[in-house]
């Protein structure tokens, strides 16, 4: 069954095609620390979103492999896009905005980005 997910004020949307996960991943890097990101990868043909470009902001620092995308609204960040470590364009979906996720029920696997 898909994903659907939002930021808060429901302005930028999105559905990822597929089965619910049952992993997440956290970061220690500056941002998804501060962020509190729970992140699930899928690749970047999986994401539909439903929103106005215009909707959303873009972040990128270091190596800008990664869009770090926000709600110029509300300031959620429900997804981001990137290049994965192969190369491929992926989709990073920050489960903390997905809805009917139970976030407790996810086994967590935690990225040591601060070394990187």
């Amino acid at each position: 069954m898909p994903v659907t997910g939002s930021c808060h004020c429901g302005a930028v949307s999105y559905t990822l095609k597929g089965d619910a996960p049952d992993t997440a991943m956290t970061c220690n890097c500056s941002i998804c620390r501060r962020k509190g990101y729970l992140l699930h990868f899928a690749p970047l043909e999986a994401l539909e979103l439903s929103c106005d470009a215009d909707a959303v902001t873009v972040y990128q620092f270091n190596k800008h492999n990664i869009e770090h995308t926000f709600c110029k609204t509300c300031g959620c960040a429900p997804y981001g896009k990137g290049t994965g470590p192969d190369g491929k364009k992926m989709a990073a979906i920050n489960l903390r905005c997905a809805d009917d996720i139970d976030l407790d029920a996810l086994a967590i696997h935690k990225f040591d980005g601060a070394s990187l």
